[in-house]
């Protein structure tokens, strides 16, 4: 007797062969469990990475922060003379800053007190973005000295610095000539309030109450001991691999993408209104594999130019129209060399680069000579006179 409950009879044959099994019932439920855990398991992956970069946002501020104060003690015990000593003074603080936007909005302040000259204001804006990039590179040298056989994050870095002096050396000369020409004049706009980023209602209550607690030393070591803490955690949950996949597929193919990168970079350097987070948060991505190293120049590249959003309005509140017509210069300058790159020259500028790139990194010496030039630099410009 065939209980009917467990089996079917084929209606063909009622020999004892053709009788199938029904699926058990309990089986179901286990593959459900099955779904469930590895949405769960993606679920906690994705909260973690959240969380490792919400650290990651805080350690570059503090660090920021912490490096800012000194910067503020230095600018009144220096003097400008005339535009290449004003482009070396806005590198040079960009460095003590670790960041360009605050060392471009005091170019600012100092253009509406009357002290810099238009030309002045835009050669110091200008050495202020080519010192932006230095909190990638020390971030990169920090991420590589964790995982000593791993330079794929110090690349990122030294790609941030060279990619960033070969545009805005050369747009330089093309913004002077702008000023000097007349040809855009005095834009006659207005602004009634500061711009945010989206990062600041969440990023800012904690920085700014840690900031109230700490001294500048304590907010640097606060600093250093978040970001070694955000790196450990984005390691854990970032998968090594070459070539994203899962999360990381369509940034894959998106870097496969000049024009693509250049428009990401645009977008998440206007969102975060932070070059230095922007650019910062590829050196756990190419470290990890997920991003290879050669494509993050056309994102570098659109990265430096909506990096100006936010002095464009803070250029606006301070010195008015000249100011704003000053900074929107140096935007378009940026953006048109950038453009006629990635439209026309693309491929030889990434080889060169690229080429550039690994010669530094070839050995100590190397690297060594780099990073004398980078401080070297700006410290001859300043003294010119």
């Amino acid at each position: 007797m065939i209980d009917v409950d467990h089996y079917t009879v084929s209606p063909a044959d009622s020999d004892v062969s053709s009788v199938s099994p029904v699926a058990e019932p309990a089986a179901l439920p286990v593959a459900a469990q099955s779904v469930g855990g590895t949405r769960a398991a993606l679920l906690g992956r994705v909260a973690a990475l959240m969380v490792g970069l919400l650290i990651f946002v805080v350690s570059l501020e503090l660090l920021k922060k912490g490096a800012g104060s000194y910067g503020r003690q230095v600018v009144g015990f220096l003097h400008v003379g005339g535009p290449a000593a004003s482009l070396g003074l806005g590198w040079l603080l960009a460095y003590l800053f670790l960041s360009g936007s605050p060392v471009a909005a005091v170019a600012v302040s100092l253009f509406a007190a009357g002290t810099l000259s238009s030309v002045q204001t835009f050669t110091m804006i200008t050495g202020s973005r080519l010192g932006a990039a230095l909190i990638v590179l020390i971030t990169g040298a920090v991420y590589a000295a964790r995982v000593r056989q791993n330079t794929d994050g110090l690349a990122v870095g030294v790609l941030a610095m060279i990619t960033t002096a070969v545009i805005y050396l050369p747009a330089l000369a093309i913004g002077s000539w702008l000023l000097g020409s007349g040809l855009l004049g005095e834009l006659h706009v207005s602004a009634s309030a500061p711009l945010g980023s989206l990062l600041d209602w969440l990023i800012d209550p904690l920085v700014g109450a840690l900031s109230s607690r700490l001294p500048p030393w304590g907010l640097l070591v606060a600093g250093g001991a978040a970001l070694l803490l955000a790196f450990n955690l984005m390691d854990r949950v970032l998968p090594a691999m070459s070539g994203g996949h899962g999360l990381f597929r369509h940034l894959d193919r998106i870097s496969q993408r000049p024009m693509a990168m250049f428009a990401l970079g645009a977008v998440v350097t206007g969102l975060t209104l932070s070059v230095s987070v922007s650019i910062s948060v590829l050196v756990p991505l190419a470290a990890r594999g997920l991003l290879r190293r050669e494509r993050v120049v056309p994102y570098i590249m659109g990265a430096n130019i909506t990096t100006f959003i936010d002095t464009l309005v803070a250029a606006l509140l301070v010195g008015g129209p000249a100011a704003f017509t000053i900074v929107l210069v140096e935007m378009v300058s940026v953006a048109a060399l950038s453009l006629l790159v990635l439209l026309f020259a693309y491929a030889p500028f990434e080889r060169g680069l690229l080429r550039l790139q690994e010669r530094i990194l070839s050995d100590g010496r190397a690297l060594s000579v780099f990073i004398g030039v980078l401080v070297i630099a700006p410290l001859a410009l300043l003294l010119w006179r």
